[in-house]
């Protein structure tokens, strides 16, 4: 399975690391600053690093010849649809959310916000609207009393994406194809950024 990794910081790290132990061809590396720690990664187990030409967007020029599968790890661009066409399957990526509940950047803030007893992750389809694609895999934790987002990303949320991302990189190398059911829109919440 040949994939493009577009991501950042240490969860893409995890990522980068969770993929090259299940030995599949990472054919490039995606990363909105050259600098960052994933790309670091990259250049030193000599993958090729491209940093993105605009930080908003993931174009299919960007994306490896050949690609499998797109992967996003804690990216904040939007993959176009021309860059989701050229890789066989498309694209997946993990949100901290038991999607379709909140949607959006702010994810496990909102799940502290309105005291949700329960969260999860869910590896979702990339598609045109924000984290609305078809669900691949999805699984709940429970949120402990008067934790902090960070602490429940640290303890349960990155954790589980990197559970969840690995079972549906196995399915696809044995299947060639990604488990997809729709999103059921009534229960789609919104979590805008609570900064300002």
């Amino acid at each position: 399975m040949r994939i493009t990794l577009v991501g950042s910081r240490h969860f893409g790290v995890t990522t980068f690391n969770m993929l090259r132990q299940r030995e599949v061809d990472i054919a490039k590396v995606v990363v909105h600053d050259r600098d960052d720690r994933l790309a670091a990664a990259a250049r030193a187990a000599g993958i090729e690093v491209v940093v993105q030409a605009d930080p908003k967007f993931v174009v299919a020029a960007e994306i490896a010849p050949n690609s499998d599968l797109i992967v996003t790890a804690h990216s904040h661009a939007r993959i176009t649809r021309e860059a989701l066409a050229s890789a066989k399957l498309g694209g997946i990526g993990y949100h901290p959310s038991l999607l379709p509940r909140h949607r959006g950047i702010a994810a496990i803030e909102w799940t502290i916000k309105e005291g949700d007893p329960i969260a999860g992750g869910t590896i979702y389809h990339l598609a045109d609207r924000m984290d609305a694609g078809a669900i691949a895999a999805q699984e709940w934790v429970f949120v402990k009393k008067g934790e902090t987002a960070r602490e429940l990303w640290e303890r349960a949320l990155a954790p589980l994406g990197q559970k969840l991302l690995g079972e549906v990189i196995d399915y696809a190398k044995i299947h060639k194809s990604l488990p997809a059911r729709p999103q059921d829109e009534q229960f789609a919440t919104l979590a805008p950024s609570l900064a300002g």
